[in-house]
């Protein structure tokens, strides 16, 4: 019961955090760790096991958000992104992901979804969401063991837009499919209280004794 309590603890805790550091309480084999064990002990539909994570530390972490600040700085150039807009919130905010500790990319590997869908017919289009939902739960695994050894995280998306860069830079095998990136660190603020809608209208219990 006291390890379902610290879960509970950690879910309760975990915030997005975004102003973070070079910090690591732990060295890096541990945090490779816990990218191997959310790969090992994370379910998945029909245990296709279509998950892919790439960890990124130190120097490679710094080079996917150079990567990301080059991407989307060509895009004040065709004015998808405005000069005001680039300077005042998008660069500023790209790199404070830069001095985090480092990013963990998350991945879909499509070719462990598709024998299934040409297996069982009858859910061939529910593959690729249930394969959402996998992922969505090693990123949540993820998060909370950051938590559970101090670092603060929060979860981005760039993609599709830096996709081809960084595939070229780290060898991603083509029919990945990226999902997300995950940035933590040393947490440099306090976290602000979660703004919570009314569990009375999330939530609904039948049978209840």
């Amino acid at each position: 019961m006291s390890q379902f309590k610290s879960l509970i603890d950690l879910a309760k805790s975990r915030r997005s955090i975004y102003k973070l550091g070079k910090n690591s309480p732990v060295p890096d084999s541990t945090i490779e760790e816990i990218i191997e064990t959310a790969i090992l002990h994370t379910p998945s539909s029909f245990n296709t096991q279509s998950t892919r994570l790439v960890l990124l530390l130190h120097n490679e972490h710094e080079r996917l958000w150079d990567i990301t600040i080059q991407t989307l700085g060509a895009l004040v150039a065709t004015g998808a992104i405005t000069e005001d807009m680039w300077r005042k919130s998008t660069l500023p905010k790209l790199q404070s992901l830069k001095a985090a500790y480092g990013t963990i990319l998350f991945y879909e590997d499509p070719a462990h979804i598709e024998p299934y869908s040409a297996k069982f017919t009858i859910y061939k289009e529910q593959f690729q969401p249930w394969a959402e939902h996998t992922n969505a739960m090693h990123q949540y695994f993820v998060w909370m063991a950051l938590g559970e050894l101090g670092f603060g995280a929060n979860l981005q998306h760039y993609n599709p837009l830096i996709d081809g860069s960084i595939a070229e830079t780290w060898g991603i095998p083509k029919g990945w499919r990226h999902i997300a990136q995950m940035v933590f660190g040393s947490p440099e603020v306090i976290p602000s209280e979660k703004t919570q809608k009314p569990v009375e209208e999330r939530v609904r219990v039948f049978g209840k004794k």
